[in-house]
């Protein structure tokens, strides 16, 4: 099943210590790793300070553009859970006063999207 969550672009969890060796050149000082998630070849982490997007481009990968959200410009976000034939629950993320989200991230059934709507409550509200 793993393999048909990625094509129908489901989230899968990765740890901090992966993400850490491959992208810790990425992060501030003080700032650390706190959830990550891997799509097909992007990868998305939340870290201490904010939301990094790593969107890996083109047939070869070469190219690599790496988003950086601040906490504090995330205006809003919306969290759709799975329904009964559904696999999947989808995280909706509106920076400043944008009118459409300006990230949308599916999680397959393994991921608790409640712990990952926590999670940005107290990033976001908090």
């Amino acid at each position: 099943m793993g393999f048909f969550n990625k094509i129908l672009g489901n989230s899968s969890e990765v740890s901090s210590e992966k993400l850490l060796d491959k992208y810790g050149r990425l992060l501030c000082e003080d700032e650390r790793i706190e959830l990550g998630f891997q799509l097909i070849r992007d990868t998305f982490m939340f870290t201490n300070k904010r939301l990094i997007l790593i969107d890996v481009q083109g047939l070869t990968g070469s190219k690599i553009e790496y988003k950086s959200m601040p906490y504090k410009n995330i205006s809003r976000f919306s969290l759709e859970t799975a329904g009964t034939f559904d696999l999947d629950a989808e995280l909706k993320i509106w920076i400043s006063s944008e009118s459409l989200p300006s990230v949308s991230k599916k999680f397959n059934k393994s991921i608790d999207v409640y712990e990952v709507q926590r999670y940005m409550v107290g990033k976001v509200v908090g």
